[in-house]
């Protein structure tokens, strides 16, 4: 495999570790993934919640970021990693970044939404910024936009409809030939050479090494994989949703839409979640709690959230990732959240075992 290089940065193995949210990749993931080699990514989703329960003490948004870094700068001997930012976490948005950047983090990888502001928030210095992006298009917006702001992306990550979690795809358009990974590769290559020759990433229905060699062949710089450290055994998904995973068929992964995200994205999970089982009977009082993903009303504030009001056309995801970790299971059942290839996952595994099949010649 060759070295991908970001910024100033070289990883020597080319695979970026998703940041799946909510407490799935948190320090001890990200350095280990950094640790062989890889690029290791902590998800900054509720952050302070977590910290909060872990350390028995009240953390902010803030604080709660500077310390998950430090400690995965900590236990990585000399490897790269990033922080995963939503856009759609528009309450904490412009803090997380910040705290990101104050504590050095290699890069701010963010998504959920265009992150068309992202450069003007703080001056990155070292940080690299990357977006994860959809198609050509909405890559070639995030460009036009951020060079009014004087910055270009430093690598961007190309987020195929076969992932976990929120898709940027419409429902209707997830299925479509010209959607497939292989197919919009091209363009965006075509684009990161038209604003400066910057890295492509390619994310979504990775799962081994034939895959790996399979898309960078097509023009992939580099890999993000998600679904297959999300049951590594330094994975912060709790027991019970890594066997979810290990024993679920392809027929039992769907798109949630209606139920689902009150972000409006298409989001991809396990049908036979608790929380989903539940969501469906159209019986649930409304239980978001937490405020990550408010939206802005009419004055402006940041106050709705549409899994305050029902549970019919949307669920608290927050509450239900937080407990697919363990961290909230007495307020809300599991959501468990994975990409297609978690059919072919099979056991738990270190992160170690891991890449080590993964770098096999």
């Amino acid at each position: 495999m060759k070295v991908l290089k970001i910024k100033n940065k070289e990883i020597k193995v080319p695979i970026v570790q998703g940041g799946m949210g909510i407490g799935v990749s948190l320090y001890k993931l990200a350095s280990a993934v950094a640790n062989e080699g890889g690029f290791g990514v902590i998800s900054s989703a509720a952050l302070d919640k977590i910290l909060s329960k872990r350390y028995s003490k009240q953390f902010d948004n803030y604080s709660a970021i500077r310390k998950e870094i430090e400690l995965a700068k900590h236990f990585s001997k000399s490897g790269s990693m990033g922080i995963n930012i939503m856009v759609a976490l528009q309450k904490d948005y412009e803090s997380s970044v910040k705290a990101a950047i104050d504590e050095g983090v290699d890069a701010i990888i963010s998504g959920g939404g265009l992150p068309l502001s992202l450069p003007s928030i703080k001056n990155p210095k070292d940080t690299a910024l990357i977006p994860i992006v959809s198609s050509s298009r909405s890559l070639e917006l995030i460009c036009k936009k951020w060079e009014k702001q004087g910055y270009r992306p430093d690598a961007c990550i190309l987020e195929g409809p076969l992932a976990g979690g929120h898709l940027g795809f419409r429902v209707e358009d997830i299925d479509k030939e010209e959607n497939k990974l292989e197919n919009l590769l091209p363009k965006v290559k075509e684009t990161a050479k038209k604003y400066g020759d910057f890295p492509v990433i390619a994310a979504g229905g990775i799962f081994d090494r034939r895959d790996i060699d399979n898309i960078m062949k097509l023009g992939a710089d580099g890999v993000q994989m998600g679904t297959r450290f999300l049951v590594a055994e330094e994975s912060g998904a709790s027991m019970d949703y890594k066997q979810a995973v290990i024993n679920v068929k392809s027929e039992n992964i769907i798109v949630a839409y209606r139920p689902g995200s009150p972000c409006g994205f298409p989001f991809r999970i396990i049908k036979n979640s608790p929380m989903y089982i539940s969501a469906i009977k159209k019986n649930r009082k409304p239980r978001c709690n937490m405020g990550y993903l408010l939206m802005r009303d009419n004055e402006g504030k940041l106050t709705k959230c549409s899994a305050k009001e029902e549970n019919y056309q949307s669920f608290c995801i927050c509450n239900g990732l937080l407990s697919s970790s363990g961290y909230n299971s007495e307020i809300e059942e599991p959501l468990y959240t994975v990409g297609v290839v978690a059919e072919k996952v099979t056991r738990i595994q270190t992160v170690q075992e891991i890449f080590k099949e993964l770098t096999l010649n």
